[in-house]
């Protein structure tokens, strides 16, 4: 049995990786702020801090350490710089010490696919310069140069993902497909800004599936996670399929356009099981059972509302 340690592991990502770990007899400790509730299975072990408090004492008896805490997208790290860095590669770099300190194998990393920039390249793959664009991804991309400076003293993981969609028990609404699923059910409306932007999506179960992956494997490195490049329009279309709605276009000014190959991760024998459309059937089966949505799934209007984070 490995001890696992998920920082923050109540999140979108963190409460299906820990339920499923722990569903898998794996020892599972997460540490998390909990802002958003807990939906974690009685099983797990809980210390509710913040990531930038850490008692070093955490990580005895350890054996991997998968960081997931950070503030989730750009529109949060615009708001609060001071706190992007802290919660980023300044909490990386303390970690990584504690890690050191108390023997720990393994360290697991979630990047972003984002830290690529805009690609003019059709495989963006994992031997492309980095050229992020915002303090989201350039944050992300110092937070892989402190953690690539240990490779030699513990073993690292870093995994890039795309934008991950699908239902979670703490589901975020804020990133496209779940938004766009959103407003089709219960808005009969999508409104696209744009349109012709590429996101590399990956199944909510595909990524637990490759964090799960590289806590049993001996891989070590840098890996894209996202399996379908498609065009935000395509994907809204996608949806209208599933669930009966209008479809509204609209300029936008927002230049984000990600393109992703996952090859290398496929060439260690991973294999993708989900994929976006059963993303959408998840999240229509789930709008249309007991779930309700609220402010707290989006994160934006929820850390605000609570002040959990300032505007600086």
């Amino acid at each position: 049995m490995k001890n696992v340690l998920v920082i923050g592991g109540a999140g979108y990502v963190g409460t299906e990786l820990c339920n499923n770990l722990n569903s898998k007899g794996f020892k599972v400790l997460c540490l998390d702020t909990f802002w958003f509730g807990n939906y974690l299975n009685k099983g797990i072990k809980i210390v509710r801090t913040d990531i930038r408090k850490i008692n070093n004492n955490l990580f005895k008896n350890i054996d991997v350490v998968i960081n997931l805490a950070y503030l989730s997208n750009d529109p949060l790290c615009e708001i609060n710089a001071r706190d992007t860095w802290e919660i980023g590669p300044l909490a990386v770099y303390q970690i990584l010490e504690s890690c050191l300190k108390n023997n720990v194998k393994k360290f697991i990393f979630a990047s972003s696919g984002s830290v690529y920039g805009v690609k003019k390249e059709k495989k963006v793959t994992e031997d492309l310069s980095l050229d992020p664009i915002s303090d989201y991804n350039k944050s992300k991309m110092i937070c892989e140069k402190i953690i690539q400076s240990y490779e030699n003293k513990i073993k690292t993981v870093i995994l890039r993902p795309g934008t991950v969609c699908g239902f979670s028990k703490r589901l975020r609404l804020d990133t496209v497909l779940n938004l766009f699923c959103y407003q089709a059910f219960y808005k009969n409306k999508i409104s696209i800004l744009g349109g012709n932007q590429i996101r590399p999506l990956v199944n909510l179960k595909d990524m637990v599936r490759a964090f799960e992956y590289f806590v049993v494997n001996n891989f070590t490195g840098y890996y894209n996670v996202g399996f379908e490049n498609l065009s935000v329009k395509k994907i809204a279309k996608m949806i209208q399929q599933r669930i009966p709605c209008k479809i509204e276009i609209k300029k936008s000014n927002d230049p984000r356009s990600y393109l992703m190959n996952s090859e290398k991760l496929l060439k260690t024998d991973f294999k993708y099981l989900f994929n976006a459309e059963d993303a959408v059937i998840e999240l229509a089966k789930n709008f249309k059972n007991k779930f309700k949505p609220s402010n707290r799934n989006w994160n934006l209007v929820w850390l605000l509302q609570k002040k959990l984070i300032k505007k600086i």
